[in-house]
């Protein structure tokens, strides 16, 4: 079975701004236009210009655009679908400067975009609550390599100071989180992000790391990877280690720097890749799973560069 669309196939399916309309209405509504500032159903009007609508309970106008990541932006819809299919089918990443080329934007506003984007696929997991079964768990440091920076400001032999770190969970045929912890690597800030999406009794797999002995209530399952050992019967960290090795290729390849101040957003769009817009679903489905992830997720320029 076919679970991918190419460009051209995409693009036959939303050539114009009122069929993406339609699509994200049916999508947001099921047919049956919802008030997004008081939620009323029964008392909405059709408006004389096409898109829009008035909730007669509360006297407000509003359009599919209101209370999403589309809100007050005029960039046509069907561009925004078409830069949400580059994110969900690009494996490493798609950057600004190659969506404003696709869209014929500035790019300026593909950054926008992009953030906003990213700002809805960090909206929630796709299953919801703890993560349970056999969990794995590893850190990684993101910024950049010390070969590459000036003298003054290179960090010697520590070649984790300076970069930022991200906690990375993942549950073995299930989801996985990702979190950026920043400089707090220490055993009671990762403790307690571990704890707060592990269900207890879970079989926890980690690396030999002493941060992670005495975490919590799990079945601690280790491999040394200082003495070249990657799998210890159930124990390995492999999973986690590939979550890694992707979000690298992005950080290097496409992306080359992510701020501190922005780098969540870059890590949920890289989770939501591996979750809910995975390869292995249809392409349709990820399109689908991330438009849902846009009602109620707004963020305005002045916030993003506050």
């Amino acid at each position: 079975m076919k679970i991918t669309i190419s460009h051209y196939e995409f693009l036959q399916r939303f050539p114009d701004e009122a069929a993406a309309r339609k699509y994200l209405e049916t999508k947001r509504w099921n047919g049956t236009p919802a008030c997004p500032h008081c939620g009323v159903i029964e008392r909405v009007q059709v408006r004389k210009v096409v898109g829009y609508y008035r909730c007669l309970a509360c006297k407000e106008d509003f359009t599919v655009r209101t209370g999403t990541i589309f809100e007050r932006s005029h960039i046509p819809l069907d561009k925004w679908l078409y830069a949400m299919y580059l994110v969900a089918t690009a494996r490493k990443g798609v950057s600004s400067m190659q969506i404003s080329k696709e869209l014929g934007i500035t790019q300026k506003s593909a950054w926008f975009m992009l953030q906003r984007i990213r700002e809805a696929c960090g909206k929630g997991g796709p299953y919801g609550g703890q993560l349970s079964g056999i969990v794995e768990a590893d850190e990684t440091f993101l910024g950049g390599k010390e070969t590459n920076k000036h003298a003054d400001k290179q960090h010697g032999f520590r070649a984790t100071q300076g970069k930022t770190a991200v906690l990375g969970i993942r549950q073995r045929g299930g989801e996985t989180r990702a979190i950026v912890v920043g400089t707090d690597t220490g055993a009671d800030r990762l403790g307690s992000e571990i704890r707060a999406n592990v269900k207890r009794g879970s079989v926890l797999c980690t690396d030999d790391a002493k941060v992670f002995n005495h975490i919590g209530p799990y079945r601690h399952l280790t491999v040394n990877h200082s003495a070249k050992q990657y799998v210890d019967g159930m124990a390995s960290t492999n999973g986690i280690e590939s979550v890694w090795a992707v979000l690298k290729r992005g950080y290097y390849g496409i992306y080359h720097q992510f701020s501190v101040k922005h780098m969540q957003r870059y890590v949920d769009e890289f989770s939501f890749r591996l979750n809910e817009g995975n390869c292995k679903v249809h392409t349709m489905d990820r399109i689908d799973a991330m438009v849902a992830k846009t009602d109620g997720v707004r963020i305005t320029y002045k916030a993003l560069i506050a």
